[in-house]
């Protein structure tokens, strides 16, 4: 259990050497499990696009977005979040879609929801929807039961059975 260190010989400098000795130990086991420990309790704040904010491009991310600003691409998260200042002019693939804001493109979603002030033009396709009164819409809707892949569940062209092989001989 105790091994001999320095710590126990004699020196002239004996009071700096015993702080570090308790500590030393200790900071390797607790550092180890609580990165483990923190790691899936820990999620992280949803990113915040400023209304001042102009993006040309695409956006992926598998966290949570805000946008407030101006985003001329695609845009693919967990939780998006569009508010009322902001405008989008391209797909929207999300788990979860609020629309506060203007789109400008097909917007798919497990759940996707059009508030009062929301302007949509464009598809919506999604698992769940909920439009309130007041909300603009212009497009088509279409449930699937897997929205997020760009396929979908769409109907597949009937399979031919292989033909029987002929025996002439």
């Amino acid at each position: 259990m105790f091994s001999k260190s320095k710590i126990n010989e004699p020196g002239p400098n004996t009071d700096a050497a015993k702080p570090a000795a308790p500590a030393a130990p200790a900071p390797a086991a607790p550092k180890q499990s609580e990165f483990k420990a923190s790691a899936p309790k820990a999620k992280p704040p949803a990113s915040l696009l400023s209304a001042d904010l102009h993006i040309t491009g695409n956006m992926k991310t598998t966290g949570d977005i805000q946008v407030e600003g101006t985003v001329e691409g695609d845009i693919r998260a967990h939780l998006l979040t569009i508010g009322e200042s902001a405008t989008i002019k391209g797909e929207v693939v999300a788990d979860d879609v609020v629309i506060n804001g203007r789109i400008v493109g097909r917007v798919r979603g497990l759940k996707v929801r059009l508030t009062s002030t929301a302007r949509v033009e464009g598809d919506i396709i999604h698992k769940t929807i909920a439009i309130e009164s007041g909300a603009h819409f212009e497009g088509s809707v279409q449930r699937q039961d897997d929205p997020l892949n760009a396929g979908g569940n769409k109907p597949k062209a009937p399979q031919q059975p292989a033909p029987a092989p002929q025996n002439n001989g």
